[in-house]
């Protein structure tokens, strides 16, 4: 289907122009949201009456958008979820979310503002694109971490994934080095248990 833009679309085009979608985006969500007209001659005529006042009107929305845009650029939102010790998120960050946070510290974003290509599902710092208007982007970063104390160690630049796993294999390697190094404690390790096995014969 071909459609007249009314408003600049992120990879399909800039207002006024015409342009083929497939049917569906067309009609659920082009058309639907009013983002688009269906390119009929009538349409075409139509638009052109429009046009001046859609341009003033986008002019006074980017301007607004530019505002919003300095409150929230660079901002960085802390979200809380449960993981595994490699980091490995039990469930996913998803846009939803993303939204709650930011209504949480006095922004309100709607869903498809939000850019997020896929739900995020690891702990750590997650650069995102806030779409604050069809013109203007601005990235935010979303800390997911399990605890605050842990977000603010991730802010700081530690790397919290390997954090435990490094912790255990320093501790399986020191005790180790000490078995081998040491023969009197490799001796006594083979010693202790011999009296606990004893009484259980």
């Amino acid at each position: 289907m071909e459609v007249i833009l009314l408003e600049r679309v992120a990879k399909l085009g800039q207002m006024g122009e015409v342009v083929r979608v497939r049917d569906g985006y067309a009609r659920n969500f082009l058309l639907k949201r009013g983002k688009a007209l269906r390119a009929t001659t009538e349409n075409k005529a139509r638009f052109e009456g429009m046009k001046a006042e859609l341009e003033v009107r986008n002019l006074e929305a980017k301007g607004e958008a530019a505002k919003v845009a300095e409150k929230i650029e660079g901002r960085n939102i802390v979200v809380l979820r449960q993981a595994s010790e490699s980091g490995q998120l039990f469930g996913s960050v998803t846009v939803r979310d993303i939204v709650v946070s930011f209504e949480a510290s006095g922004v309100t974003l709607a869903r498809p503002q939000v850019q997020l290509d896929a739900p995020i599902k690891t702990i750590g710092r997650h650069t995102i694109t806030i779409a604050v208007h069809p013109e203007v982007d601005v990235n935010v970063t979303v800390t997911v971490a399990r605890s605050v104390e842990e977000a603010d160690r991730i802010n700081r630049g530690e790397d919290i994934s390997l954090r435990q796993e490094d912790k255990d294999a320093a501790a399986e390697a020191l005790a180790a080095a000490g078995e081998f190094f040491d023969p009197e404690a490799q001796h006594e390790d083979e010693v202790e248990p011999a009296p606990a096995t004893a009484p259980q014969q």
